[in-house]
């Protein structure tokens, strides 16, 4: 979003941190009705059949791949005689299919049996995990029916990293049972 933002904005300087701000405002203070944020992202989500996107996507995609490469430390066998780019699509699929289920599971799921998420450090590694989600979150937001499917695309792609990266998930029922089993008396 910054990238775009960047180019339609030339003159303006602002950080990533402040755009994510100024959109989380306006999307809680209600700013646009629900028809007007559905236009909105169709018109900053360019469509796959723009061929000057796919090209400018290329090239992001493999530098992408190559720091999820090196920074994620998976073992993958590869072919003596390749590159590495099987390596890389492997892990990229792995990462796809770890997306693809935790956002199936974050649809079926009601929104008090989500799991919490932790804060996560913001390591070079965990940075670059997101960065190769990110371009697979295109397709599901392009698809994404209303507000409540994106907020369920959005917490799944979150749920993934914290997948990806091994970090810890608590379930507010499982918080609940430590309560109800550390009370005296019981």
């Amino acid at each position: 979003m910054h990238r775009l933002f960047a180019e339609l904005e030339p003159s303006v300087t602002v950080t990533e941190q402040n755009l994510a701000d100024r959109v989380r405002y306006t999307l809680r203070s209600n700013t646009f009705d629900v028809t007007e944020l559905e236009r909105l992202r169709r018109e900053a989500v360019p469509s796959s059949g723009e061929n000057a996107a796919a090209e400018d996507a290329a090239p992001q995609l493999a530098e992408q791949t190559a720091n999820v490469d090196a920074a994620v430390n998976t073992p993958v066998v590869v072919d003596s005689n390749d590159d590495g780019t099987v390596a890389q699509e492997l892990e990229l699929e792995q990462m796809r299919s770890t997306l693809e289920e935790a956002i199936v599971e974050t649809r079926s799921t009601t929104l008090e049996n989500r799991p919490r998420h932790p804060r996560l450090a913001l390591s070079k590694r965990n940075r670059a995990v997101v960065r190769a989600l990110n371009p697979m979150l295109v397709t599901y937001l392009e698809a994404s029916r209303d507000l409540c499917d994106t907020d369920s695309i959005l917490f799944g792609a979150a749920l993934a990293v914290c997948r990806i990266i091994g970090a810890k998930l608590s379930t507010l029922d499982a918080l609940l049972d430590k309560v109800v089993l550390s009370q005296p008396g019981e």
